[in-house]
């Protein structure tokens, strides 16, 4: 109220300085030295105003945003070493969690080897038992050929000697000869 009380004591003041003029020539009122004390008392006004409106608004108002974006910074600031924080902390677990992974996937890599070789030795063991019993199965049965051949060897040695001394001696022999001539031949 006191401002706009003094912006018009002000105009009535410089208004009539105005209106009087210097005779009727036209000077440019800025220039014109009759109006430089109403000019200084609005340049004193104006800027009065004008500091009180800065200093009790404006100012104020700028303060306040520099101070609202200040703790706003601050606090995105403390928001994101809080996140950096957590954040490092959730890469710590996971390194954790992967070592202990790739320990586990060892460990049964490690045991799922020993089961195998363990599996291939069980196979191996019965492999080589059943090769085992077929190959004294095999020796058995070369043994009772062989036993059998062995059989027939006399006979066959018999009838052989018993042709060839008909062939070289025109008669046949008599078993007794036959057999004293093969035992002599077979080391007895």
């Amino acid at each position: 109220m006191r401002l706009v009380t003094a912006l018009m004591i002000a105009a009535v003041l410089t208004v009539p300085a105005l209106a009087a003029g210097d005779g009727g020539g036209h000077r440019f009122p800025p220039f014109d030295a009759r109006t430089f004390p109403g000019q200084i008392f609005w340049l004193i006004l104006s800027f009065g105003a004008l500091y009180l409106l800065m200093s009790r608004v404006a100012l104020p108002r700028v303060g306040a945003v520099l101070e609202h974006r200040r703790e706003t910074i601050d606090g995105n600031l403390r928001a994101a070493e809080a996140a950096q924080k957590q954040a490092e902390a959730a890469a710590q677990a996971h390194e954790q969690a992967l070592a202990k992974a790739r320990a586990n996937a060892q460990a049964i890599a490690q045991e799922a080897r020993a089961k195998s070789a363990r599996e291939i030795d069980a196979k191996r063991q019965g492999v080589e038992q059943d090769l085992a019993r077929k190959m004294i199965a095999a020796e058995q049965a070369i043994a009772e050929t062989k036993a059998k051949a062995m059989e027939h060897v006399g006979d066959i040695a018999r009838e052989a000697a018993s042709a060839i001394i008909e062939q070289l001696g025109g008669k046949k022999p008599t078993a007794a000869a036959l057999n004293k001539a093969l035992g002599a031949a077979a080391g007895e």
